[in-house]
């Protein structure tokens, strides 16, 4: 079982140019995409979260239904479901706003226990930076890694969200100890500061950083560094691309029963390449439609096989 922790909301996507243009809801987040993606690929999978009892709260749970996760520890609450107001440019570039006051998943508590058979929590994006809700996922990461979890973290950076950069900043390096995969984008990587190399030494058991259309780049403990490129495609959008490549990642570790820091230090030349170009791929095919639509496991075949 993977266990991914974090925000449920809904994306305001725009349908046309101009500030006024209309808007169509999706069911987005990037736990909640990352749980969708690792459901659609096959892994057993469950959504540990707080979300709305309101309409919106109603479809998010239905999306993870459908997708063959288990939301039997998602917490319930009267309050509204968060909206990020989306913009889309000329590149397929998603940047956001957010309306998170008094949203009902920033009121999730951290649970007592995870689902039997856990293997590893994934981690990140808004649910690490909005309190009170922060803590008690920061509190869920301490106590997975303490248990000997593998834990993954994206962080996903909004900074339009962090009041304070610096202070999240060094939040930040407070979570490396705890972390056994550190994935991030090339312009969170920019923001936060720091090197691949010094989190390495931090905590994490690797690094991958996405560069999106140029690919992904993979940096170990022991010195390693493997990049591949990306997969061409004509890009629709980019929504839910990273959290695609969080699911397959976490997929492809998990079919490879390679979910430690042992397995991950094991993988070598040869099972970085395949399981990042399945990364790349997964990513690819998001990108190539509307919103955040990760692909099944038809559509890529298995990480073990490439």
């Amino acid at each position: 079982m993977i266990v991914v922790a974090g925000e449920a909301l809904i994306d305001l996507v725009p349908q046309g140019p101009g500030a006024l243009a209309h808007l169509k809801p999706a069911l987005g987040g990037g736990p909640y995409n990352t749980a969708v993606a690792l459901g659609r690929l096959g892994s057993p999978t469950a959504f540990c979260s707080r979300t709305s009892d309101d309409a919106f709260g109603e479809a998010l749970l239905d999306g993870l239904r459908r997708a063959g996760v288990d939301v039997s520890r998602v917490q319930r609450g009267p309050e509204p479901t968060t909206l990020a107001v989306a913009t889309i440019d000329g590149a397929g570039s998603a940047a956001y706003s957010f309306y998170v006051d008094g949203t009902a998943d920033r009121l999730f508590t951290a649970p007592a226990t995870l689902p039997a058979g856990t293997r590893a929590v994934s981690f990140g994006t808004c649910s690490l930076v909005l309190e009170p809700g922060a803590s008690a996922y920061e509190e869920l990461m301490r106590t997975a890694a303490g248990q000997g979890l593998f834990t993954a973290l994206d962080p996903n950076v909004r900074a339009g969200l962090i009041p304070d950069a610096d202070a999240y900043r060094a939040r930040f390096e407070s979570w490396l100890p705890s972390v056994t995969l550190l994935k991030l984008s090339a312009e969170d990587a920019a923001w936060l500061g720091g090197s691949p190399r010094e989190w390495l030494a931090a905590g994490p058991a690797a690094v991958v950083v996405t560069r999106g259309g140029d690919g992904l780049t993979v940096f170990t403990r022991d010195g390693g560094e493997l990049s591949v490129p990306g997969e061409k495609v004509d890009v629709v959008d980019t929504i839910g691309a990273g959290d695609t490549v969080n699911a397959a990642l976490l997929h492809g570790l998990a079919a490879r029963d390679a979910l430690s820091p042992e397995a991950l230090a094991a993988l070598g030349t040869e099972g970085w390449t395949r399981l990042l170009r399945f990364a790349a791929r997964a990513a690819a095919i998001t990108c190539s439609r509307a919103g955040a639509e990760p692909p099944y496991a038809a559509e890529l075949g298995e990480p073990t096989a490439l």
